[in-house]
């Protein structure tokens, strides 16, 4: 037995400048408030209009730790 990454799992299996997938705002919300998330395509962000927050979206994941998002003003 190897300790091998599940198919798809492996970081380097995603391409540079990959784009989201929308169907994840279904399965995702602000890790803070848990509230509804909306997909800036011209950032490349999720945003929680609830807490002032940004969550940028590296290579097609979306990074949800509140210490790396982007404060935004309403």
């Amino acid at each position: 037995m190897t300790d091998q990454p599940a198919p798809g799992s492996d970081p380097a299996s995603v391409p540079a400048g990959a784009p989201f997938d929308r169907r994840m705002l279904e399965a995702l919300v602000c890790p803070l408030t848990l509230g509804q998330l909306s997909y800036d395509a011209k950032t490349q962000e999720l945003v929680s209009r609830s807490a002032h927050l940004a969550y940028q979206i590296r290579d097609g994941i979306p990074i949800m730790l509140a210490s790396e998002a982007r404060k935004i003003e309403d």
